[in-house]
Parts: C-alpha cells; sequence; structure tokens
C-alpha cells in the first residue's frame, strides 16, 4: 500500500526518530498509536498531533513485555484498523574501556528490546492486516546490521537480526497485500547517539532523517540504508576478508556510554 495512510502505530514516539515521524503522519482523519517510555515526552508528542488534526492514543508500554503491548495493539486495532506500523523502539549500549566483552544482561536486553521488541510490535497485527489485504510494516534496524562493530556486539547483533527478519517477512507478506520496509540508518541526531563517545561521520539532524524514512515508506521502498556512503562501506566490510575488516575496525575509537 502506498501513503497516505489512515491509522498507524510507531514505537519509541516518545523522542527522536519516532516522535519525528508521528508528527510527520499527523494530521485531520489520521489516528495515531504512539507507544513510548517517557510520560513527559509522550505526552507532548501525542498533544502536538493531536494539534495537527489527529487521533492519538498512546501509552507507555515496555516493547519488551510482549502480552501487555500484544493486548494494546489489538485493543487500538479493533478501533482503528491500522495501515502502518513502525517499530522504531530501540536502544544501545556497548562494552566498558578495556573490557573484553559485554556485561550479558545488558546483550539480551539488547536484544530483547531492539529485535523481540519489533517482533512484538509486528506480529499482532500481520494477521489482521493481511486478512484486510493492505499496509506497511517498517522496521528501524541500523548500518551496523550490516557489519559487527566491535564496540557495541549486543547491538550490532540486535540490528542485524532485524534486518534480516524484515526481509524475510517481505516475501512471505507481500502476497496479502502487505509491505514491509527495513530502513538502516547510520548517525542521525538523537538522545542515542548523543551517548556515542568517538566520531560520528556524516550525522544528519533528526527531522532530515525522518523526511527520509518517510518518503521512502510512502513510496512502498522495500529498504533503505543512509547516508550512502556508510551504507557502502558497511557492506563493503561484511565481503571482504575478515581479517582485513577486523583491523579496520578495530582503528576506530567508539564507546556507548551506560543511558
Amino acid at each position: 500500500m502506498r501513503a497516505p495512510f489512515r491509522a498507524a502505530v510507531i514505537t519509541g514516539a516518545s523522542s527522536g526518530l519516532g516522535a519525528a515521524l508521528a508528527r510527520a503522519y499527523a494530521g485531520p482523519g489520521v489516528a495515531l498509536g504512539l507507544i513510548g517510555r517517557n510520560a513527559e515526552r509522550l505526552g507532548e508528542v501525542a498533544q502536538a498531533c493531536r494539534d495537527a488534526g489527529a487521533t492519538v492514543d498512546s501509552a507507555i508500554i515496555d516493547v519488551a513485555a510482549r502480552d501487555t503491548l500484544a493486548a494494546w495493539l489489538e485493543q487500538f486495532d479493533r478501533a482503528h484498523p491500522v495501515d502502518l506500523v513502525i517499530a522504531n523502539a530501540g536502544t544501545s549500549s556497548g562494552s566498558a574501556p578495556g573490557s573484553t566483552g559485554e556485561d550479558v544482561e545488558e546483550t539480551t536486553r539488547l536484544i530483547m528490546v531492539n529485535l523481540l521488541g519489533a517482533v512484538f510490535t509486528a506480529g499482532p497485527l500481520v494477521p489482521a492486516m493481511c486478512r484486510r489485504g493492505r499496509g506497511r510494516i517498517v522496521f528501524i534496524s541500523s548500518i551496523a546490521g550490516y557489519r559487527g562493530l566491535p564496540f557495541s556486539p549486543g547491538y550490532s547483533a540486535s540490528k542485524a537480526g532485524l534486518r534480516v527478519y524484515g526481509d524475510a517477512l517481505r516475501p512471505l507478506i507481500e502476497p496479502y497485500g502487505v509491505g514491509v520496509t527495513v530502513v538502516s540508518p547510520g548517525f542521525f541526531a538523537s538522545r542515542m547517539s548523543d551517548r556515542v563517545d568517538g566520531p560520528r561521520p556524516l550525522m544528519i539532524g533528526t527531522e532530515a532523517a525522518a523526511r527520509k524514512v518517510k518518503r521512502a515508506i510512502d513510496r512502498g521502498r522495500r529498504r533503505l540504508s543512509f547516508p550512502w556512503v556508510l551504507a557502502f562501506g558497511a557492506r563493503l566490510g561484511d565481503l571482504i576478508p575478515a581479517a582485513i575488516g577486523d583491523r579496520i575496525l578495530n582503528r576506530l575509537h567508539f564507546r556507548i556510554r551506560s543511558p
């Protein structure tokens, strides 16, 4: 299905890309289901969308809470048949300086939120969308999902899993009229990017990133990666001999501070 969409669910909507996309899709005749973790920020985003003419339902839900999330999504879908799902909620962390690996609990949390949280978001809505024969599901992955980064193995793994999951789901449900867009962005201004100690090459603003993503969604694109230079480099890094790629990555000095 191509734009316009009439009922959209967006996770991670309290800030960053999710908030920008919520505002971008808000308008008369549009119902938005906004999910986030910060009540104050989510309330501000919801009000801005209402001011733009949208009908808004919002909820403070951890996307890793499968049953709670599913119940809310199914209730929203009964009231507003969903034709757009943007699984955007995500978190990040990295290994401590001088460490030999990530904390297992941190890695588990990354995979629960970034990968399983997206599956828990799309899963309850896919059957109804397929029955109605329309809609689009959007997964926000990362360029880090193309080639694992040594300073954040768990984050890279979660985003790689999400990218592959979206690419696999697409041909499964497209025959039913439901499309899938997998977005793999590089750095853009966000609370998550603010926690990166190190260079953030070719970083763009949040609104600019949202415009790119919205344009890809509305045009029915299957994939979007940006900026193309970083995307090309990450893909190339996965194709060249691992020893060369490892040497290159070990020269990058990044650290992700804990939230």
